[in-house]
């Protein structure tokens, strides 16, 4: 008696199964020697991890504000920062080239008059003036970042020691000055930057941060202070309002459309010495001594931040920190450096 076909058929599909599963874990057992396998491993295969990826570089910044330059520019420019030593009396209006300044450095003079010291790096003004002339405190507030000075001149004593500095300066006479008909002296000497810096030769350079910048997220909350006044001991005061997301210098002598746009305004209690001679009017001439330490009073987004300065030496860096010791970064943007005497000045705030 003969077997059913598909009996056989059945038994060699059985044979055939269990030689494939056979085989199945032969080479499950030959490809599993260190463990399972990690499904996101992909080592092996090429393929980059994405803990080796190469991240993008930080973007570069401007040194006097701490904001990126645009696109695929430099900061590596072919001169230094150019300081131009301006007048702020009423005899000054109006000032020309406040607008495309960087940072501005407002400090004591004789008389209880102050002066400006505008910084002009990522970008030069047609025209900055009325132009005047140096004082030893300005050597404490160029050379950090190996800044030039355009200047009217200064004492002689003044000169002696600003060479010493190693501070390069530009006066009347050299390229790019000129007297304005409009104006009456000292207030008609103005200057073209542009035309200044046609006869510095120099390698594309990136000078130091002026200050330590940071994000404005990351500043101490502070206190409500949408104005300030800073009174510098003698005739001159300095009031500002916060409106519209930035500072707004209301005595100005900026011609109108050419004032500085603040988005910060940082006040440093200073000391004040004796330069050591008087001007022709027979008043002593003040010198801010801009190394130690102070008080700081930092305004950013309508708000006061109070902390500490200190700068080791004339050509130190400003390093800036919160009250309880913390690092205070003034938020990037563009900053005016209020320099109050420590004692005779005063800084008032409120809401």
């Amino acid at each position: 008696m003969h077997r059913p076909l598909r009996t056989k058929t059945a038994s060699r599909l059985g044979v055939v199964v269990a030689t494939l599963f056979a085989m199945s874990m032969l080479l499950a057992g030959c490809g599993d020697k260190g463990g399972t396998a990690d499904p996101g491993d992909t080592s092996s295969s090429g393929a980059p991890a994405g803990s080796n990826a190469e991240e993008p570089p930080p973007p570069e910044t401007w040194p006097l504000t701490g904001t990126p330059v645009a696109g695929d520019g430099t900061a590596d420019l072919k001169h230094p920062v150019m300081v131009t030593k301006m007048d702020n009396t009423a005899g000054s209006a109006p000032q020309l080239g406040l607008s495309k300044a960087d940072l501005v450095v407002e400090e004591l003079v004789e008389g209880g008059a102050t002066r400006l010291a505008a910084f002009y790096y990522s970008q030069l003004p047609e025209v900055v003036g009325p132009v005047r002339s140096m004082r030893a405190s300005d050597i404490g507030i160029v050379s950090p970042v190996d800044a030039d000075i355009i200047t009217s001149g200064a004492a002689g004593v003044t000169i002696g020691r600003i060479q010493q500095a190693g501070i390069r300066f530009f006066q009347e006479g050299a390229k790019g000055f000129f007297r304005e008909g409009s104006r009456y002296a000292p207030y008609n000497l103005m200057a073209r930057p542009r035309e200044v810096v046609s006869v510095i030769k120099q390698k594309p350079a990136r000078p130091d941060d002026y200050l330590r910048f940071g994000d404005a997220a990351d500043l101490p909350k502070g206190q409500k202070a949408s104005r300030l006044s800073a009174f510098f001991g003698g005739m001159h005061t300095t009031n500002w309002a916060y409106a519209n997301g930035g500072y707004v210098n209301q005595n100005s002598y900026a011609a109108q459309g050419d004032e500085f746009p603040a988005d910060t305004v940082l006040v440093l209690r200073v000391q004040v010495g004796d330069a050591g001679y008087r001007d022709p009017a027979g008043n002593f001439v003040p010198e801010t001594k801009f190394e130690g330490s102070g008080d700081a009073l930092l305004f950013h987004g309508g708000r006061v931040v109070k902390g500490t300065w200190k700068k080791d030496g004339v050509r130190g860096s400003l390093r800036l920190d919160t009250k309880k010791g913390g690092d205070l970064a003034v938020p990037a943007g563009r900053t005016w450096l209020e320099l109050v005497p420590a004692d005779g000045g005063r800084v008032t705030y409120g809401k």
